[in-house]
């Protein structure tokens, strides 16, 4: 049950990831939905890494990041 949960976050990240480059979605109310969803977890990780990372970096890792702490959390489950 925990395993299917996190699979569907991570869906819900991957979809976040694929509507933040289609601009024209941006105010449908399911696409809103998503990326407060998806910033519940990626803001966080957001902060950390623009200290780490150089501001003028053009990619977004944080979502990569918290796929990658699920499939850990996942394993170690």
């Amino acid at each position: 049950m925990i395993r299917s949960i996190l699979n569907i976050y991570i869906f819900v990240l991957v979809a976040d990831v694929i509507l933040s480059y289609l601009p024209q979605f941006r105010n449908y109310p399911a696409v809103i939905y998503v990326r407060k969803a998806a910033n519940f977890t990626c803001k966080p990780i957001r902060k950390l890494l623009a200290q780490l990372v150089p501001q003028d970096f053009p990619f977004d890792f944080s979502p990569f990041v918290v796929i990658l702490l699920i499939k850990i959390l996942e394993a170690l489950w």
